[in-house]
């Protein structure tokens, strides 16, 4: 049985384009079937969501897979900076460390909805993406 496509557009922040392509591999071997946008850094990140700049017909990403550890602004900066209409999209915080990333969590519980360590597992990332 073929399952749905639960989310159309997923916005990845990620500045490591060996975690891109890794991440973009993973979302292929799931069943989501999603459209993935990348951006580098969390300044990228905030332009895309306010359909700024080269990013003004950016569509509404159903998910945001948000790195902690950014070059230019951080996964926290980021979510400081992000509108309240932009709270409403889910939000999974990715880390190299599960270690790091829990700990991080446990600072930004309540502005993320979950966290995975990188390199996200296929399974892992298709469990979650059922449950939000």
């Amino acid at each position: 049985m073929e399952c749905p496509n639960i989310f159309g557009d997923i916005l990845l922040v990620e500045d490591n384009p060996g975690d891109v392509r890794l991440t973009k591999e993973m979302l292929k071997e799931t069943d989501l079937d999603p459209t993935t946008h990348v951006v580098s850094d969390g300044v990228e990140a905030l332009e895309f969501l306010k359909q700024q700049g080269e990013y003004f017909d950016a569509p509404r990403p159903d998910v945001i897979l948000l790195d902690l550890h950014l070059s230019r602004m951080d996964g926290e900066e980021v979510l400081a900076e992000m509108e309240d209409e932009m709270r409403e999209i889910p939000i999974i915080a990715i880390s190299g460390s599960q270690q790091g990333a829990v700990l991080k969590l446990d600072d930004l519980e309540e502005q993320v909805d979950a966290c995975l360590e990188k390199p996200i597992q296929p399974d892992e990332f298709e469990a979650l993406a059922r449950s939000l």
